[in-house]
């Protein structure tokens, strides 16, 4: 069993929609940014209600571990000013991407949303690592490819671009705004 650092424990459990959210937005408002938070809580629908919430206030989605009727959320506290302290200076917009896909150049896309979010809508040749498993599969990537990452909205892809850099990667582009307004080739999942 993973045992992940948290900042924070809640227990949600037994409550249904919408209380596993309002009390963890009680709680995220006595966090600090970059805090971690696991949510404990038996509502088979508050997985997909964390995702959307942290999606729509600005907070890091980490992931869910089911253990046995147990949901345990784990969501990161971002603030406005974190994120725009923290930018990985190597920009490109989709465009620019989209351009150097089409002219066949030997180049790396790396899509760091999770798996779902992947399979439903994707850039062709993306190569996908959720960003909460980038560290450790860091090894499946060259230090030397010239490595597009992308996201949704571009914040994600640049935590990973950022840790990247960190690791020794030198020609690491964050894609912005990413998949959100993605309009070149993409395979998507018949809905």
């Amino acid at each position: 069993m993973t045992t992940i650092k948290t900042n924070l424990v809640l227990d949600a459990k037994g409550l249904a929609c919408p209380m596993p959210i309002v009390k963890t937005k009680k709680a995220m408002n006595g966090l600090e940014a970059g805090q971690v938070i696991e949510v404990q809580a038996t509502d088979k629908g508050s997985k997909a209600d964390m995702k959307a919430w942290a999606g729509s206030t600005g907070h890091q989605y980490l992931g869910t571990i089911e253990e046995g009727d147990v949901l345990k959320h784990y969501l990161r506290k971002l603030s406005n000013e974190e994120a725009s302290e923290r930018k990985h200076q190597n920009l490109s917009t989709n465009e620019e991407l989209d351009q150097r896909l089409a002219s066949n150049e030997n180049i790396v896309v790396l899509d760091v949303r999770e798996e779902a979010e992947y399979l439903f809508h994707h850039i062709p040749q993306a190569i996908s690592i959720p960003l909460g498993e980038l560290e450790k599969r860091l090894n499946e990537l060259n230090k030397e490819d010239e490595i597009f990452v992308v996201c949704r909205t571009g914040n994600r892809s640049d935590f990973a671009a950022q840790k990247l850099a960190e690791n020794g990667f030198t020609k690491v582009i964050n894609v912005v705004p990413g998949m959100c307004e993605w309009t070149g080739k993409s395979n998507r999942l018949n809905n």
